[in-house]
């Protein structure tokens, strides 16, 4: 295989490390309240124009704007449940979703608002200097995404399994009803994932926005993609999460490596609906029944 290839093979793995970020916010959120949260590939395009305005506008260092993006990202996240869920008469799952259906046209119109119609980019985060190792060229961007994700994940991983709000909100998971008798703090909890969530987003648009240039509706598509990367590995499974986003980001990479970069949007969905109809528990996910 020649040095084109692993090139692209590392560009579908940072790519599917997005989009597993995408999904796990997708996770957090149905694992605390049973609902999809379409407004969370737009949390993505808020991170990276928050990002935009503290790098270009106001010169703020990386080291600084990185919390704050992910802090403003979280707060959004924690008043669309506050101001806006949690306040819904109708507790009907289909009527939440589509309230977050309604947010994420919101954060649309607010970011295209702010930051107008033109796609925006961020300044480099890991170097400008191509790494080499054994012959190929490496985007040193495509490297540290891979690699911050990855670490996201891990700390997630010791959140949940040592941390006090990370077994509580595992226990609201498990059992939202049990988890209140036992003095839980459910609403608490639940707004908790979603500024977990709004996080996620933020600091999914700081690592994607050097490598791909965003307008105000790219969140439609890659929250699609983040979508279809969470119902791929297991829906609501945080394992299946990274594991369906570097999968999908694979065949993505991959398939325009072999056939063209015209179709992976088509590849992205078609994997979607394909697993909905043969496995919709996804590769990790549970299988709730068969079918009489």
């Amino acid at each position: 295989m020649d040095a084109v290839f692993w090139q692209f093979l590392l560009s579908g793995l940072s790519s599917g490390a997005i989009y597993a970020l995408i999904a796990l916010g997708f996770g957090v959120v149905e694992n605390s309240t049973g609902i999809v949260n379409f407004a969370q590939g737009d949390f993505l395009v808020l991170g990276a124009f928050v990002a935009y305005s503290l790098l270009v506008s106001w010169h703020v260092p990386y080291f600084l704007a990185f919390p704050l993006v992910i802090l403003v990202t979280a707060l959004v996240g924690l008043l669309l449940e506050r101001l806006v869920l949690s306040r819904a008469r109708c507790r009907e799952i289909l009527i939440l979703v589509f309230i977050t259906v309604g947010a994420s046209i919101f954060l649309r119109g607010v970011i295209k608002e702010i930051w107008g119609k033109r796609p925006l980019s961020l300044p480099p985060l890991f170097g400008e200097e191509p790494l080499r190792f054994l012959g190929v060229v490496i985007d040193p961007q495509n490297v540290g995404i891979l690699a911050v994700a990855l670490a996201a994940f891990f700390c997630l991983h010791l959140f949940f399994r040592y941390t006090l709000w990370g077994k509580a909100m595992r226990a609201v998971a498990a059992d939202r009803e049990t988890a209140a008798l036992m003095g839980i703090p459910v609403p608490l909890v639940v707004a908790l994932s979603f500024a977990l969530a709004g996080a996620l987003g933020g600091l999914a648009g700081i690592l994607v926005a050097p490598v791909t240039p965003l307008s105000f509706d790219s969140g439609v598509v890659i929250g699609l993609k983040g979508f279809a990367a969470a119902v791929l590995g297991g829906y609501g499974h945080f394992g299946g999460a990274l594991l369906g986003g570097l999968l999908l980001g694979l065949l993505e990479s991959l398939s325009a490596y072999w056939i063209s970069s015209a179709y992976k949007n088509v590849l992205a969905f078609g994997v979607l609906v394909l697993v909905l109809l043969v496995r919709p528990e996804g590769l990790l996910g549970k299988r709730q029944g068969e079918r009489p």
